[in-house]
């Protein structure tokens, strides 16, 4: 008889159980709501990922911005330079522009 050694795996091991934070963790680097459009596509652009992590003044987790969703924002006719990502998170329908 052979004795095999095992050893427990991470919960993040396991995608299935993984908590909602470590999902929101995993997506992207996390920016704060009053970043604009433009400057949040260039964040995701310098840091080669397509999504990034929308935390509040009390770097509370928000939402989850992607860059075909940004890219669809800037190219309506609803966006304005003065546009941030809380607007378009808490704003009914302007996300739905870029589906």
């Amino acid at each position: 008889m052979t004795l095999v050694q095992t050893q427990p795996r991470p919960a993040s091991a396991n995608p299935v159980h993984r908590t909602v934070v470590e999902v929101m963790d995993a997506a992207g680097p996390r920016v704060c709501d009053d970043m604009s459009v433009e400057v949040a596509l260039a964040v995701m652009a310098a840091a080669g990922t397509g999504r990034l992590v929308v935390c509040d003044q009390d770097d509370q987790r928000t939402g989850l911005v992607t860059q075909a969703e940004l890219a669809a924002v800037r190219d309506s006719s609803a966006y304005t330079d003065r546009l941030r990502l809380r607007d378009i998170l808490s704003t009914p329908g302007i996300l739905a522009l870029s589906r």
